[in-house]
């Protein structure tokens, strides 16, 4: 699954939120991020930590977890994607991940949700998407707001 919306900045200044696990949380539209710990991510391998509530969305009552986010794919200013480990095994193994594209007006930022590499027993689990194209499409919404805002505290 992927949504596209086009950002009035720069590339490396949307891809500075993406890069910092608080700025994960700052843009979440599912309302499953409660915070996260760690240092900006720099290279595929890096990983942080997320404090995540399912209930945000009702679908499993897992209530309040965490896991970690290790990035799978980084390109400064142009991807970053990521999957998610947490503490039951097998891992789910979907990847969550934006594209970014130099644009007229700004970046064009592409979301992306793939789950094609989930396993039967995790898909008998839940049902997947885990994350609509709604939350998706609300995000990169979010994320203009936050990098409008991380640009106009920085001025």
């Amino acid at each position: 699954m992927e949504v596209s919306r086009l950002i009035p900045a720069s590339p490396e200044a949307v891809f500075a939120v993406l890069a910092d696990p608080k700025g994960h949380v700052d843009i979440d539209a599912s309302g499953m991020l409660l915070d996260a710990e760690g240092q900006p991510v720099e290279r595929p391998g890096d990983r942080f930590l997320v404090h995540m509530d399912r209930e945000a969305i009702g679908d499993v009552p897992l209530g309040k977890y965490d896991v970690e986010v290790v990035i799978t794919d980084l390109v400064p200013n142009e991807e970053i994607a990521w999957t998610v480990e947490g503490q039951i095994r097998p891992h789910v193994r979907h990847v969550y991940g934006y594209r970014l594209e130099p644009a007229e007006g700004g970046t064009l930022v592409t979301s992306y949700y793939d789950w094609s590499q989930t396993s039967d027993e995790w898909r008998a689990r839940v049902t997947f998407p885990v994350v609509p194209e709604s939350a998706l499409k609300s995000t990169l919404g979010i994320l203009e707001r936050t990098v409008r805002r991380r640009a106009a505290a920085a001025s």
